[in-house]
């Protein structure tokens, strides 16, 4: 039995030999994919640096587009004011047919810039009671039938107001075609 004894020791001190060297690979290995983690965690925080950068620099350039757009409104309504014409469209308007909404919009606008000078699609959605995206979608449907709305931008909000010859034509002539009385204005 002594010798199964000696065996015994001998086979368990080579598989504590084993497991030692196994031990110590195994965190060698686990170092390994700490120091991995770690540099893409540092990796994701100089992208997450630079996304925060460039989104406060696209802000500033959208911040920079809204006040030149705002000065090339005011502008363009200076000299359409001081020349009595529009700049781009002169005294040919070609407008398509509106739909019942867009002649409701066009006449708040029509209406409500005799007492405000200009109106907003808050002055519209109130107006209405519609939402003032839906108001904003209905002026933009005007602009692309040819109604020609001059969009000034005050504090980044659009502020509108009809072309003086327009406004003047529409009331002499009738170009749309419309009915106070019909809407209740």
């Amino acid at each position: 039995m002594g010798v199964i004894n000696i065996f015994g020791k001998i086979l368990l001190r080579g598989i504590n030999l084993n497991l030692g060297i196994l031990g110590k690979k195994l965190n060698a290995e686990f170092t390994k994919i700490k120091h991995e983690f770690e540099e893409h965690l540092q990796a994701i925080n100089e992208n997450t640096n630079e996304i925060a950068a460039n989104y406060e620099y696209i802000f500033e350039l959208e911040s920079k587009l809204d006040k030149l757009n705002e000065r090339v409104d005011q502008i363009q309504m200076y000299l359409e004011a001081n020349s009595g014409i529009g700049i781009s469209r002169g005294k040919n308007f070609d407008v398509k047919r509106l739909n019942r909404k867009e002649q409701e919009v066009f006449l708040v606008i029509y209406t409500l810039e005799e007492e405000k000078d200009t109106v907003t699609y808050e002055d519209i959605a109130k107006k209405l009671s519609i939402s003032e995206q839906l108001a904003g979608n209905y002026v933009t449907a005007l602009i692309e039938k040819g109604v020609p709305i001059i969009k000034r931008y005050v504090n980044s909000r659009p502020h509108l107001k009809l072309d003086p010859v327009f406004k003047t034509l529409q009331t002499k002539e009738n170009i749309l075609q419309l009915s106070l009385m019909e809407f209740g204005f």
